[in-house]
């Protein structure tokens, strides 16, 4: 009896310290799963927290994807900008008002194609501060942001250690709080409801398309990542023109959720209910960015580029929910999470006279068929 009684005693005993260990280990295995500094980060965890959660938590993942070889890594061709009186080829952004055409000849078509037609792939995904393109009464001088806009084309005037930005839609209205009340941003870095961003989804036929290194950052490495310098040098500009391309589609961030669009990684949004990618300027132009101007032009030339002439609005979810997929991917896309800096509009002298459209849903449309564009109530201005 007393035998039999010790042997339940100690029995009891074990199973106290066997469940107090459990829940210890259940306990550190969470802190575990939960803390990006842990040792642990990146192996197999049974816990209650999955990788999704972890990401939408704000922590960075390390799997057997993440680790292995990023083939497109360095890839980027290095071509220095050059004083644009060389002519290194047309540049980008331009006017893309409906009519408006470039005044430097050139003897290149753009692809007018869908560009999967084309065997080309987004390799990357980025946004500008406004709008480095123009279009009339869609994205121009006289549109309207929380943060103001710039005044006249091709010339602009920073502050030390401002962003250089670019032209605002009109959709823009203070006393609507879906363009004015704050979102809580998870993903994205610096982002602006009410803004107006400019939307690149640089395409390449030479990309790693259809693999785990599709998505590169900078986008260079994933445009030329199945392309050597030795190899590019046999092409002609025809050749590059009609393998490489933007797509770019200019929004109006709101904070309302009946905007979203939850696939914004994989390119432009196209919906002719929604008029969204229905009416393109398609012309060859170059690569962007501030670190070009009127003055210093981008030898990443010539490209064709496919812009939306329209501003649409769309949801700050959709953004963050694209930055959350760009951190998904095996390379680091952290460099593109937030927006980067216009280049001023291009003069005419520097774009191609080979603008094109492609309109998907046909409808009645004034035609500045004469070449000029206009701005502040008709007015014609010389530097167009």
């Amino acid at each position: 009896m007393n035998s039999n009684k010790d042997t339940n005693t100690q029995l009891k005993a074990a199973i106290v310290v066997l469940g107090v260990s459990t829940v210890g280990l259940l306990s550190t295995t969470v802190k575990l799963a939960l803390n990006p500094d842990s040792n642990a980060r990146g192996h197999a965890v049974v816990s209650s927290a999955t990788n999704e959660e972890r990401e939408l938590a704000g922590y960075a993942l390390e799997t057997i994807f993440s680790k292995a070889t990023n083939v497109c890594a360095d890839k980027k061709i290095p071509l220095d900008n050059v004083d644009c009186v060389h002519q290194p080829g047309p540049q980008a952004g331009a006017n893309v008002t409906k009519g408006f055409k470039g005044l430097l000849e050139v003897d290149v078509t753009p692809n007018t194609k869908n560009y999967w037609q084309s065997s080309m792939c987004p390799v990357n995904v980025h946004w500008h501060l406004g709008t480095e393109h123009y279009s009339v009464g869609e994205y121009d001088e006289n549109g309207s942001g929380p943060n103001g806009n710039v005044e006249v084309p091709y010339r602009r005037k920073l502050a030390e250690g401002e962003v250089q930005d670019g032209f605002r839609c009109h959709h823009y209205d203070e006393n609507d709080e879906k363009f004015t009340r704050p979102y809580e941003w998870k993903h994205c870095k610096g982002m602006v409801v009410g803004e107006t961003y400019e939307v690149h989804w640089p395409h390449s036929a030479a990309g790693a398309c259809g693999t785990a290194n599709q998505y590169q950052t900078p986008f260079y490495d994933g445009v030329f990542c199945n392309l050597d310098l030795e190899t590019l040098q046999t092409l002609a500009p025809q050749d590059i023109a009609s393998a490489v391309g933007v797509q770019g589609q200019i929004f109006t961030i709101v904070n309302d959720d009946s905007y979203y669009y939850p696939d914004l990684i994989r390119g432009w949004v196209v919906d002719a209910e929604m008029g969204m990618g229905q009416d393109i300027a398609i012309y060859t132009g170059s690569t962007t960015g501030e670190s070009r101007s009127n003055e210093i032009c981008s030898s990443y030339s010539p490209i064709t580029w496919q812009v939306d002439r329209k501003c649409h609005m769309i949801s700050a979810s959709s953004f963050d929910k694209l930055c959350y997929d760009m951190k998904m991917q095996r390379d680091d896309m952290s460099d593109d999470l937030y927006a980067h800096g216009s280049r001023e509009l291009v003069t005419p002298e520097y774009v191609a006279n080979n603008q094109q459209t492609r309109r998907l849903t046909e409808k009645h449309e004034h035609d500045h068929s004469h070449g000029h564009s206009h701005v502040r109530g008709h007015q014609h201005h010389q530097w167009f």
